[in-house]
């Protein structure tokens, strides 16, 4: 929905919540999470507005909010509601004014050590007992720095500055997130920077509402808690695709020729086009997949692309769609072509014509309502398109591995018989029990699989440390490799015990980088391999559809399973008896265990 993309309405969002509520509850195809709020100040408004944006991102949120200020006594004496409501996240909101001890000019350095330990402390406390209890994500705020400098300028150096012990507070929280799982800071320092500290420590609403923001704020808080939480559960975009000219660069390349683009630091203009050449690339480290998609002569754009004060270059991108094309038809046909969804873009175009036209055709791509060029990097990065929570050593390789599968396609077209390609390719595979070296990488791809993904099941990485310590699953992972390079962590089978000798199928994921490689009759092979060893007879598999997972509608009939029972929704649910004599399926792919 428009309205909830940056830069919004406040007005207009506070004004019609309910409205929007009702309109986004009309998709039936969320994953529902449980969300607790211990909150040290007043929460009820941004509660409602994090449930808003997180149904944007189809995530159907249940709520379990604390008394007022009462965060430390839920987290640390129990409470038998908050207990039964089991939360999958749990969000701590506390602000500055929950900080119980400051420093005085009075106190010695060794008396503010104390403090500063005590005040990290009582957290620390609190994300360990909470830990301890539900084993599920934490999402803690920093501290925004306080309306008042009492020191002026030397109160962010002297020790006894209150913006000082709130930046060595905000690094104790930030050391800590970086050595601990589960645990996300939600940065609202730099968050009520960005909205103004003057306005944000408005002291009306602390004093009048216990809101310790002034409500108008609420909106930016919320949408970057939900930012933090959509990206968790694999809601992130995962690709650019790119316009070239007044985008890109400042000037039309077929009009004004090569030489009299605006970019690089001759002009103020093409110095704004230079940032923003190197915003996009710095993208490419994050694993974003960057296209083109411009009106334009093959050639010029290629020409525009070598620009020698250019940043970008076109071997930085995988798709360059330079042509006279509708837009909206260039993008499905770069989605078909990196087998990703068009959820999966984020159109960025300086014609709001173009703009429209891609938003009206192309389901749940997002569309940036950038305006002059100076403020392109910032509408697109405080819309968080591509919030890291989880990252790995293939997020490093994405781009790399896109080209190779343009290789293969390559390869492929000289060859009359498939299974032969599949043969010269010389795939290798690892599939085996989860490791903990891999479960991070493992409930990444259980959120980024949309399309191979049989149960449409998200685990966080919480959950899937809970499965891997768990005897009653049977786990595992699939890695492959071939003369092109090794793609990596590309599969998941999560298959649940029950009865003794039956296996129920909770997860089944492959990446879209290696379909139709037979890797799904390699995991298939060892599943089966695994659970003869655990004495079971029966394999329940289940098909839960959605508008994106299709391409599998029929994935258990070809594994050999027998449909038992299809309801009016179309969620099928298989079985396979292994009892008798099982025929390996794979016969291209080497596999070790």
């Amino acid at each position: 929905m428009k309205e909830l993309e940056y830069p919004f309405d406040v007005t207009y969002l506070m004004k019609n919540k309910k409205k929007i509520k009702r309109q986004l509850l009309q998709n039936d195809n969320f994953i529902e999470k449980n969300i607790a709020i211990l909150g040290g100040s007043t929460t009820s408004e941004i509660k409602n507005m994090l449930e808003i944006f997180l149904l944007n991102y189809g995530i159907k949120p249940t709520f379990y909010e604390s008394e007022y200020n009462q965060y430390y006594e839920d987290a640390i004496f129990g409470n038998e509601e908050l207990d039964k409501f089991n939360p999958d996240i749990i969000y701590i909101h506390t602000t500055n004014r929950n900080i119980m001890q400051h420093p005085t000019m009075y106190d010695d350095e060794k008396n503010i050590e104390n403090m500063l330990n005590s005040e990290y402390e009582k957290f620390k406390k609190i994300w360990k007992s909470l830990s301890e209890r539900f084993n599920c994500t934490i999402i803690q705020n920093n501290f925004e720095y306080p309306y008042y400098r009492l020191l002026g300028n030397k109160d962010a150096v002297d020790i006894h500055g209150r913006i000082n012990f709130i930046t060595r507070l905000n690094q104790k929280f930030h050391d800590y997130a970086n050595s601990t799982k589960n645990f996300f800071i939600n940065d609202i320092n730099y968050i009520s920077s960005c909205y103004g500290l003057d306005k944000w420590a408005n002291q009306f609403y602390w004093h009048m509402y216990k809101y310790a923001m002034e409500v108008p704020a609420i909106p930016y808080l919320s949408f970057n808690l939900a930012n933090i939480i959509k990206s968790i559960y694999g809601k992130n975009k995962k690709a650019f695709v790119l316009d070239l000219d007044n985008t890109l660069w400042g000037g039309i390349v077929g009009d004004d020729g090569v030489e009299n683009l605006k970019i690089g630091p001759e002009v103020p203009s093409g110095q704004v086009y230079s940032e923003m050449q190197s915003y996009i690339k710095e993208h490419k480290s994050l694993g974003i997949i960057l296209n083109i998609n411009s009106k334009n002569e093959y050639e010029n754009a290629i020409a525009g692309l070598n620009h020698p004060a250019g940043t970008l270059k076109p071997e930085d991108f995988i798709i360059i769609k330079a042509n006279w094309n509708p837009k909206n038809l260039n993008i499905k046909d770069i989605a078909e072509e990196l087998n990703l969804g068009a959820d999966s873009f984020v159109f960025v175009d300086d014609n709001p014509a173009e703009r429209k036209i891609v938003q009206n055709y192309v389901e749940g791509i997002a569309t940036p309502e950038i305006d002059v060029p100076e403020n392109y990097i910032r509408i697109i990065d405080h819309n968080g398109y591509f919030e890291v929570t989880n990252f790995s050593n293939e997020d490093l390789k994405k781009n790399e591995l896109y080209k190779d599968n343009a290789k293969r396609s390559q390869m492929m077209m000289s060859f009359d018989n498939y299974e032969d390609y599949l043969k010269s390719l010389q795939m290798k595979a690892e599939i085996s029990t989860f490791k903990p070296i891999y479960l991070e990488r493992i409930s990444q791809l259980s959120n980024k699989s949309n399309q191979f993904n049989l149960t449409t099941k998200r685990y966080s990485l919480a959950d899937i440390e809970d499965v891997y310590n768990d005897d009653n699953y049977i786990k595992i992972y699939g890695k492959l490799e071939d003369i092109f390079g090794d793609n990596g962590v590309i599969s998941v089978v999560i298959g649940n015990i029950k009865n003794n000798d039956e296996l129920h199928i909770d997860l089944w994921i492959m990446s879209c980088r290696v379909l139709k490689r037979n890797m799904e009759f390699a995991m298939m092979d060892m599943l089966v391999k695994k659970a003869k060893e655990r004495n079971i007879k029966t394999i329940y598999g289940y098909y839960y559809p959605t508008v994106k997972n299709k391409m599998v509608i029929d994935f258990y009939d070809l594994q050999g399973f027998q449909e038992i029972s299809c309801d009016e929704q179309g969620n099928k649910i298989y079985k396979l008896d292994i009892s008798n004599v099982y025929t390996n399926k794979n016969n291209v792919i080497e596999v070790k265990e």
